[in-house]
């Protein structure tokens, strides 16, 4: 059963049947991607900065540049608009009208804060190297006092996310599929390459565990879920 719309802004109104406000698959959307697209208004005029991520529990963590300037707009706490989108594949239809994507994306809306406790900043800053790689964060050297202190780590609560899921196959109209024309879905899926080593690497360092094997996390049941409808 689908859980209940976080607020009325927060409500997804074009083809509402995709929308799910479970956490389970907000959490598991936001798990398996990697970039965020942030909006906001800095000094006036809006942008949509690119930033990855990470979370922990009902929080999502976004780090920058004390100098930054959006970072700075958003350490006074204005509002924000993330989104994260996953692109599954590319539906071909009959017509030019019914082509269209299958994806996986989240919205979320709020305020974002700054982090000021040393402790809840260091284990944001865990969190999103941990986003990116598991098992890196044990890996390398963590942060020390100055780059720190260069870093401004903001929290984004999960109050008011919506996820939007499109899957399936084309949907042509009824008078289309005697069309004599391919019809289907070219399934797309992210995929790591062989790692490549630093040119200042010194020699008789190999690749760990956590580099040779790395994947990014595919989260079936998303779309197994009954309440994740592909119409």
């Amino acid at each position: 059963m689908n859980a209940p719309p976080p607020s009325e802004r927060g409500t997804v109104r074009r083809l509402p049947q995709r929308a799910s406000y479970d956490e389970a698959v907000i959490h598991a959307i936001l798990d398996e991607g990697l970039v965020a697209h942030v909006g906001v208004t800095v000094e006036g005029q809006p942008y949509v900065i690119p930033m990855v991520y990470g979370r922990i529990g009902r929080n999502l963590y976004l780090h920058g540049a004390s100098v930054s300037r959006l970072t700075r707009q958003l350490a006074q706490g204005v509002p924000v608009c993330l989104t994260v989108t996953l692109l599954d594949g590319l539906i071909l239809a009959r017509s030019a009208f019914h082509h269209s994507v299958n994806y996986r994306s989240v919205v979320v809306l709020g305020t974002a804060a700054l982090v000021t406790d040393d402790a809840e900043k260091a284990l944001a800053l865990e969190a999103v190297t941990e986003h990116v790689l598991r098992g890196r964060w044990a890996e390398v050297r963590p942060p020390n006092v100055q780059e720190m202190k260069a870093t401004f780590v903001l929290r984004l609560p999960l109050e008011e996310a919506s996820a939007k899921v499109r899957t399936g196959p084309p949907r042509d109209d009824a008078e289309d599929l005697s069309i004599d024309c391919w019809a289907g879905e070219i399934p797309l899926r992210l995929q790591a390459l062989a790692p490549v080593n630093s040119p200042d690497l010194r020699e008789g360092i190999r690749p760990p565990a956590s580099v040779v094997e790395y994947q990014r996390p595919q989260v079936a049941y998303v779309e197994e879920n009954s309440y994740v409808t592909a119409d």
